[in-house]
Protein backbone atom coordinates (compact mmCIF):
# COMPACT_ATOMS: atom_id res chain seq x y z
CA UNK A 1 0.00 0.00 0.00
CA UNK A 2 1.50 3.07 -0.81
CA UNK A 3 2.46 5.66 2.03
CA UNK A 4 -0.95 8.67 2.25
CA UNK A 5 0.47 12.52 2.48
CA UNK A 6 -0.55 14.02 5.83
CA UNK A 7 -1.61 16.78 4.50
CA UNK A 8 -4.38 15.45 2.38
CA UNK A 9 -5.79 14.21 5.42
CA UNK A 10 -6.00 17.52 6.54
CA UNK A 11 -7.63 18.92 3.33
CA UNK A 12 -10.14 16.27 3.60
CA UNK A 13 -10.62 16.61 7.12
CA UNK A 14 -11.09 20.89 6.55
CA UNK A 15 -13.97 19.59 3.60
CA UNK A 16 -15.81 17.54 5.78
CA UNK A 17 -15.74 20.44 8.69
CA UNK A 18 -17.13 23.14 5.85
CA UNK A 19 -19.74 20.38 5.04
CA UNK A 20 -20.99 20.06 8.23
CA UNK A 21 -20.81 23.72 8.73
CA UNK A 22 -22.88 24.51 5.97
CA UNK A 23 -25.18 21.64 6.74
CA UNK A 24 -25.84 23.75 10.22
CA UNK A 25 -26.29 26.40 9.14
CA UNK A 26 -29.28 25.26 6.72
CA UNK A 27 -30.51 23.73 9.25
CA UNK A 28 -30.14 26.92 11.75
CA UNK A 29 -31.74 28.98 8.92
CA UNK A 30 -34.52 26.61 8.39
CA UNK A 31 -35.43 26.66 11.65
CA UNK A 32 -35.31 30.82 12.16
CA UNK A 33 -37.55 30.72 8.93
CA UNK A 34 -39.73 28.46 10.59
CA UNK A 35 -39.66 30.63 14.04
CA UNK A 36 -40.68 33.17 11.84
CA UNK A 37 -43.19 31.87 10.36
CA UNK A 38 -44.80 30.29 13.34
CA UNK A 39 -44.23 34.25 14.80
CA UNK A 40 -46.76 35.67 11.64
CA UNK A 41 -48.86 33.38 12.22
CA UNK A 42 -49.43 33.86 15.53
CA UNK A 43 -49.59 37.15 15.17
CA UNK A 44 -51.50 37.48 12.54
CA UNK A 45 -53.85 34.93 14.19
CA UNK A 46 -54.06 36.63 17.35
CA UNK A 47 -54.84 39.98 15.33
CA UNK A 48 -58.11 37.96 13.63
CA UNK A 49 -58.87 36.62 17.00
CA UNK A 50 -58.96 40.41 18.24
CA UNK A 51 -60.22 41.89 15.35
CA UNK A 52 -63.36 39.27 16.08
CA UNK A 53 -63.54 38.51 19.70
CA UNK A 54 -62.77 42.26 20.55
CA UNK A 55 -62.48 44.97 18.01
CA UNK A 56 -65.65 43.82 16.40
CA UNK A 57 -67.64 44.42 19.64
CA UNK A 58 -66.71 47.83 19.95
CA UNK A 59 -66.60 51.31 18.17
CA UNK A 60 -64.24 53.49 19.22
CA UNK A 61 -63.13 57.11 18.49
CA UNK A 62 -61.68 59.67 20.01
CA UNK A 63 -63.56 62.46 17.60
CA UNK A 64 -66.16 63.25 20.67
CA UNK A 65 -66.65 66.47 22.44
CA UNK A 66 -68.68 67.62 25.51
CA UNK A 67 -72.01 69.72 24.83
CA UNK A 68 -74.71 70.94 26.82
CA UNK A 69 -78.46 72.56 25.67
CA UNK A 70 -77.14 76.18 26.83
CA UNK A 71 -79.39 78.40 28.05
CA UNK A 72 -79.25 82.25 26.63
CA UNK A 73 -80.35 84.82 28.93
CA UNK A 74 -81.67 88.12 27.14
CA UNK A 75 -83.89 90.83 28.23
CA UNK A 76 -87.29 91.03 27.24
CA UNK A 77 -87.68 94.57 28.02
CA UNK A 78 -85.87 97.42 26.94
CA UNK A 79 -84.19 99.78 29.54
CA UNK A 80 -80.95 100.72 31.27
CA UNK A 81 -79.36 97.77 33.54
CA UNK A 82 -78.96 98.92 37.16
CA UNK A 83 -77.37 96.26 38.63
CA UNK A 84 -75.06 92.56 37.57
CA UNK A 85 -74.86 90.24 40.11
CA UNK A 86 -72.84 87.27 38.81
CA UNK A 87 -70.09 86.96 37.21
CA UNK A 88 -68.01 84.74 34.58
CA UNK A 89 -67.27 80.95 35.75
CA UNK A 90 -70.37 81.31 38.93
CA UNK A 91 -72.77 79.11 40.09
CA UNK A 92 -76.25 79.97 40.26
CA UNK A 93 -79.50 77.71 40.06
CA UNK A 94 -82.66 78.48 38.68
CA UNK A 95 -84.26 81.26 39.81
CA UNK A 96 -81.60 82.78 41.09
CA UNK A 97 -80.86 87.01 40.02
CA UNK A 98 -78.36 87.39 37.48
CA UNK A 99 -79.42 91.16 36.47
CA UNK A 100 -81.53 93.87 37.62
CA UNK A 101 -82.79 96.82 35.10
CA UNK A 102 -83.72 100.26 36.17
CA UNK A 103 -87.76 99.82 37.14
CA UNK A 104 -88.99 103.33 36.93
CA UNK A 105 -90.43 103.73 34.09
CA UNK A 106 -92.31 100.10 34.86
CA UNK A 107 -93.72 101.51 37.77
CA UNK A 108 -95.15 104.28 36.48
CA UNK A 109 -96.67 102.14 33.31
CA UNK A 110 -98.07 100.31 36.28
CA UNK A 111 -99.54 102.96 38.03
CA UNK A 112 -101.43 104.04 34.84
CA UNK A 113 -103.02 101.13 33.65
CA UNK A 114 -104.21 100.78 37.37
CA UNK A 115 -105.88 104.10 36.75
CA UNK A 116 -106.89 103.21 33.54
CA UNK A 117 -108.56 99.92 34.89
CA UNK A 118 -110.45 102.02 37.62
CA UNK A 119 -111.37 104.53 34.93
CA UNK A 120 -112.76 101.63 32.78
CA UNK A 121 -114.97 99.92 35.79
CA UNK A 122 -116.95 103.18 36.48
CA UNK A 123 -117.55 103.89 33.09
CA UNK A 124 -119.37 100.43 32.98
CA UNK A 125 -121.23 100.99 36.49
CA UNK A 126 -121.80 104.23 34.84
CA UNK A 127 -123.47 102.94 31.62
CA UNK A 128 -125.99 100.23 33.76
CA UNK A 129 -126.77 103.20 35.62
CA UNK A 130 -127.80 104.68 32.77
CA UNK A 131 -129.80 101.98 31.59
CA UNK A 132 -132.32 102.47 34.56
CA UNK A 133 -132.17 106.36 33.53
CA UNK A 134 -133.07 105.34 30.59
CA UNK A 135 -136.03 103.36 31.57
CA UNK A 136 -137.51 106.42 33.80
CA UNK A 137 -137.16 108.52 29.95
CA UNK A 138 -138.76 105.71 28.20
CA UNK A 139 -141.82 105.80 30.88
CA UNK A 140 -141.80 109.46 30.95
CA UNK A 141 -142.07 110.37 27.07
CA UNK A 142 -145.25 107.32 27.57
CA UNK A 143 -146.63 109.73 29.61
CA UNK A 144 -145.96 112.51 27.29
CA UNK A 145 -147.96 110.26 24.73
CA UNK A 146 -150.42 109.38 26.86
CA UNK A 147 -150.98 113.52 27.70
CA UNK A 148 -150.95 114.24 24.24
CA UNK A 149 -153.64 112.05 22.89
CA UNK A 150 -155.75 113.35 26.02
CA UNK A 151 -154.90 116.73 24.48
CA UNK A 152 -155.77 115.67 21.05
CA UNK A 153 -158.71 114.25 22.06
CA UNK A 154 -160.12 117.26 23.95
CA UNK A 155 -158.73 119.31 20.78
CA UNK A 156 -161.12 116.99 18.38
CA UNK A 157 -164.10 117.39 20.57
CA UNK A 158 -163.40 121.78 20.36
CA UNK A 159 -162.95 121.46 17.04
CA UNK A 160 -166.32 119.23 16.79
CA UNK A 161 -168.34 121.44 18.46
CA UNK A 162 -166.70 124.51 16.93
CA UNK A 163 -168.30 122.59 13.15
CA UNK A 164 -171.85 121.72 14.50
CA UNK A 165 -171.70 125.47 16.05
CA UNK A 166 -171.23 127.05 13.08
CA UNK A 167 -173.36 124.85 10.60
CA UNK A 168 -176.55 125.80 13.17
CA UNK A 169 -175.61 129.57 12.62
CA UNK A 170 -175.13 129.13 8.84
CA UNK A 171 -178.68 127.60 8.42
CA UNK A 172 -180.54 130.44 10.48
CA UNK A 173 -178.72 133.33 8.46
CA UNK A 174 -181.04 133.24 5.81
CA UNK A 175 -183.79 134.10 7.79
CA UNK A 176 -181.99 136.45 9.78
CA UNK A 177 -182.23 134.74 13.10
CA UNK A 178 -178.65 134.79 13.85
CA UNK A 179 -176.18 137.83 12.39
CA UNK A 180 -173.30 137.95 10.57
CA UNK A 181 -171.21 138.79 13.36
CA UNK A 182 -172.22 135.83 15.10
CA UNK A 183 -171.50 133.81 12.26
CA UNK A 184 -168.00 135.35 11.89
CA UNK A 185 -167.38 134.91 15.51
CA UNK A 186 -167.78 131.23 15.58
CA UNK A 187 -166.18 130.46 12.48
CA UNK A 188 -163.30 132.29 14.21
CA UNK A 189 -163.83 129.85 17.00
CA UNK A 190 -163.87 126.49 14.56
CA UNK A 191 -160.20 127.98 12.80
CA UNK A 192 -159.06 128.14 16.56
CA UNK A 193 -160.16 124.85 17.64
CA UNK A 194 -158.88 123.33 14.13
CA UNK A 195 -155.58 125.00 14.71
CA UNK A 196 -155.69 123.40 18.42
CA UNK A 197 -156.26 120.04 17.11
CA UNK A 198 -153.33 120.45 14.38
CA UNK A 199 -151.07 121.64 17.41
CA UNK A 200 -152.56 118.16 19.73
CA UNK A 201 -151.58 116.25 16.52
CA UNK A 202 -147.95 117.57 16.13
CA UNK A 203 -147.35 117.26 19.85
CA UNK A 204 -148.76 113.58 19.91
CA UNK A 205 -146.21 112.97 16.88
CA UNK A 206 -143.48 114.52 18.88
CA UNK A 207 -144.04 112.25 21.98
CA UNK A 208 -143.68 109.21 20.07
CA UNK A 209 -140.46 110.73 18.33
CA UNK A 210 -138.83 111.17 21.50
CA UNK A 211 -140.03 107.73 22.99
CA UNK A 212 -138.94 105.83 19.92
CA UNK A 213 -135.49 107.84 20.35
CA UNK A 214 -135.29 106.61 24.01
CA UNK A 215 -136.04 103.40 23.68
CA UNK A 216 -132.98 102.92 20.88
CA UNK A 217 -130.84 104.72 23.32
CA UNK A 218 -131.86 102.35 25.89
CA UNK A 219 -130.89 99.80 23.21
CA UNK A 220 -127.65 100.95 22.28
CA UNK A 221 -126.63 101.43 25.95
CA UNK A 222 -127.78 97.78 26.52
CA UNK A 223 -125.32 96.48 24.03
CA UNK A 224 -122.46 97.64 26.02
CA UNK A 225 -123.58 96.18 29.01
CA UNK A 226 -125.61 92.55 27.55
CA UNK A 227 -125.25 89.19 28.71
CA UNK A 228 -121.92 90.61 30.80
CA UNK A 229 -120.88 91.74 34.30
CA UNK A 230 -118.60 94.94 35.10
CA UNK A 231 -115.63 92.31 36.12
CA UNK A 232 -115.90 90.71 32.39
CA UNK A 233 -116.96 93.46 30.18
CA UNK A 234 -114.79 93.65 27.47
CA UNK A 235 -113.23 97.32 28.07
CA UNK A 236 -113.01 96.27 31.89
CA UNK A 237 -110.96 92.79 30.04
CA UNK A 238 -108.90 95.04 27.91
CA UNK A 239 -107.90 97.84 30.78
CA UNK A 240 -106.86 94.63 33.21
CA UNK A 241 -105.07 93.05 30.38
CA UNK A 242 -102.92 96.17 29.99
CA UNK A 243 -102.90 95.93 33.42
CA UNK A 244 -101.69 92.69 33.64
CA UNK A 245 -99.00 93.32 30.80
CA UNK A 246 -97.41 96.52 32.62
CA UNK A 247 -97.07 94.11 35.73
CA UNK A 248 -94.98 91.37 33.68
CA UNK A 249 -93.04 94.50 32.60
CA UNK A 250 -92.07 94.98 35.72
CA UNK A 251 -91.19 91.62 36.74
CA UNK A 252 -89.14 91.44 33.78
CA UNK A 253 -86.59 94.36 34.85
CA UNK A 254 -85.41 91.27 37.31
CA UNK A 255 -83.82 89.03 35.09
CA UNK A 256 -83.21 85.81 36.49
CA UNK A 257 -81.37 82.09 35.54
CA UNK A 258 -83.67 80.02 33.68
CA UNK A 259 -81.86 76.59 35.13
CA UNK A 260 -78.69 75.74 36.96
CA UNK A 261 -75.66 76.02 35.29
CA UNK A 262 -72.56 78.07 35.23
CA UNK A 263 -72.43 81.61 33.81
CA UNK A 264 -70.29 82.28 30.85
CA UNK A 265 -70.39 84.78 28.13
CA UNK A 266 -71.15 87.70 30.40
CA UNK A 267 -71.49 90.39 28.24
CA UNK A 268 -73.79 92.79 30.18
CA UNK A 269 -72.56 95.76 32.10
CA UNK A 270 -73.86 98.44 34.79
CA UNK A 271 -75.00 101.43 32.95
CA UNK A 272 -75.81 99.48 29.94
CA UNK A 273 -79.28 100.10 28.04
CA UNK A 274 -80.35 96.63 26.59
CA UNK A 275 -82.48 96.02 23.98
CA UNK A 276 -85.61 92.95 23.92
CA UNK A 277 -83.67 90.10 22.78
CA UNK A 278 -79.68 91.15 23.31
CA UNK A 279 -77.78 88.12 24.51
CA UNK A 280 -76.82 89.41 28.17
CA UNK A 281 -74.86 85.78 29.44
CA UNK A 282 -75.24 82.45 28.81
CA UNK A 283 -76.13 79.84 31.25
CA UNK A 284 -74.27 76.25 31.30
CA UNK A 285 -76.10 73.26 32.44
CA UNK A 286 -73.04 71.38 33.32
CA UNK A 287 -74.89 68.63 35.35
CA UNK A 288 -76.99 67.84 32.56
CA UNK A 289 -74.11 67.34 29.43
CA UNK A 290 -73.86 65.09 27.11
CA UNK A 291 -70.88 64.19 24.38
CA UNK A 292 -71.68 63.80 20.73
CA UNK A 293 -69.08 61.20 19.13
CA UNK A 294 -68.33 61.40 15.51
CA UNK A 295 -67.90 57.98 14.05
CA UNK A 296 -67.32 57.34 10.73
CA UNK A 297 -70.22 56.21 8.79
CA UNK A 298 -68.51 52.77 8.19
CA UNK A 299 -68.49 52.13 11.76
CA UNK A 300 -72.00 52.99 12.37
CA UNK A 301 -73.13 49.39 10.94
CA UNK A 302 -74.16 48.14 14.55
CA UNK A 303 -74.24 50.91 16.51
CA UNK A 304 -78.40 51.56 17.84
CA UNK A 305 -79.64 54.07 20.73
CA UNK A 306 -79.83 51.65 24.33
CA UNK A 307 -76.51 50.78 23.91
CA UNK A 308 -73.92 51.34 26.77
CA UNK A 309 -70.63 53.06 26.33
CA UNK A 310 -67.34 53.62 28.46
CA UNK A 311 -65.87 56.90 28.13
CA UNK A 312 -62.97 58.95 29.02
CA UNK A 313 -61.93 62.45 28.93
CA UNK A 314 -58.09 64.64 28.33
CA UNK A 315 -59.23 66.74 31.61
CA UNK A 316 -59.17 63.60 33.96
CA UNK A 317 -57.23 60.94 31.96
CA UNK A 318 -57.83 57.50 31.97
CA UNK A 319 -58.13 57.24 35.78
CA UNK A 320 -61.56 58.41 35.31
CA UNK A 321 -64.13 56.10 33.69
CA UNK A 322 -67.75 57.97 32.18
CA UNK A 323 -70.49 55.42 31.64
CA UNK A 324 -73.13 56.23 29.41
CA UNK A 325 -76.18 55.27 27.14
CA UNK A 326 -76.73 55.85 22.96
CA UNK A 327 -79.64 58.02 22.99
CA UNK A 328 -80.02 58.50 19.17
CA UNK A 329 -78.37 59.84 16.09
CA UNK A 330 -78.10 63.32 14.14
CA UNK A 331 -80.22 63.59 10.79
CA UNK A 332 -77.26 64.33 9.10
CA UNK A 333 -73.52 64.54 8.79
CA UNK A 334 -71.82 67.68 9.85
CA UNK A 335 -70.99 68.53 6.45
CA UNK A 336 -74.51 68.20 5.73
CA UNK A 337 -75.26 71.64 8.35
CA UNK A 338 -71.59 73.56 7.41
CA UNK A 339 -72.25 77.23 6.71
CA UNK A 340 -70.71 76.36 3.34
CA UNK A 341 -71.57 72.68 2.71
CA UNK A 342 -69.52 70.24 0.00
CA UNK A 343 -70.15 70.69 -3.62
CA UNK A 344 -70.30 66.88 -3.99
CA UNK A 345 -71.72 67.62 -7.88
CA UNK A 346 -68.87 69.56 -9.18
CA UNK A 347 -66.90 67.42 -11.70
CA UNK A 348 -63.71 67.84 -9.65
CA UNK A 349 -64.80 65.26 -6.67
CA UNK A 350 -62.85 63.21 -4.31
CA UNK A 351 -64.85 60.75 -1.86
CA UNK A 352 -64.58 61.16 1.88
CA UNK A 353 -65.52 59.54 4.26
CA UNK A 354 -68.00 61.39 6.70
CA UNK A 355 -68.83 61.39 10.26
CA UNK A 356 -72.37 61.13 11.81
CA UNK A 357 -72.73 62.41 15.27
CA UNK A 358 -74.15 60.19 17.97
CA UNK A 359 -75.28 61.74 21.15
CA UNK A 360 -74.25 59.99 23.83
CA UNK A 361 -75.66 60.63 27.86
CA UNK A 362 -73.91 60.40 30.62
CA UNK A 363 -74.40 59.05 34.26
CA UNK A 364 -75.52 62.12 36.69
CA UNK A 365 -73.68 60.40 39.54
CA UNK A 366 -70.45 60.21 37.79
CA UNK A 367 -70.83 63.60 35.97
CA UNK A 368 -71.45 65.08 39.43
CA UNK A 369 -68.28 63.29 40.92
CA UNK A 370 -66.25 64.56 38.03
CA UNK A 371 -67.61 67.56 36.53
CA UNK A 372 -67.09 68.51 32.71
CA UNK A 373 -66.91 71.44 30.70
CA UNK A 374 -68.45 72.27 26.94
CA UNK A 375 -66.25 71.50 24.38
CA UNK A 376 -63.78 68.80 26.42
CA UNK A 377 -62.36 66.29 24.23
CA UNK A 378 -63.22 63.05 25.25
CA UNK A 379 -62.72 59.36 23.97
CA UNK A 380 -65.84 57.10 23.45
CA UNK A 381 -66.11 53.15 23.49
CA UNK A 382 -69.43 51.85 22.48
CA UNK A 383 -70.17 47.99 22.96
CA UNK A 384 -71.56 46.93 20.17
CA UNK A 385 -72.30 43.35 21.20
CA UNK A 386 -75.33 43.56 22.53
Amino acid sequence: MADIDPGTFGAIEEVELNASSDIATKIKRKRLFAALACGIAIIGGGAYAYDTLVASKHAVTDNAYVGADVAQVTSQIAGPVSAVLVEDTQQVHRGDVLVRLDDTDARIAVARAEADLARAMRKVQGIQATDTGLNAQISARAADAARADAEMAAAKASFDKAQIDLDRRQSLVASGAVSADEVTAVRNALNNAQAGLRAAQASRAQADAAREAAIGERNANRALIANVTVDNNPEVLAARAELDQARVNLERTVIRAPIDGVVSKRQVQVGQRVQPGAMLMVVVPVQAAYVDANFKEVELAHVHPGQTAELTSDLYGEKVVYHGKVVGFSGGTGAAFAIVPAQNATGNWIKVVQRLPVRIKLDAKELAAHPLRVGLSMNVDVNVSK
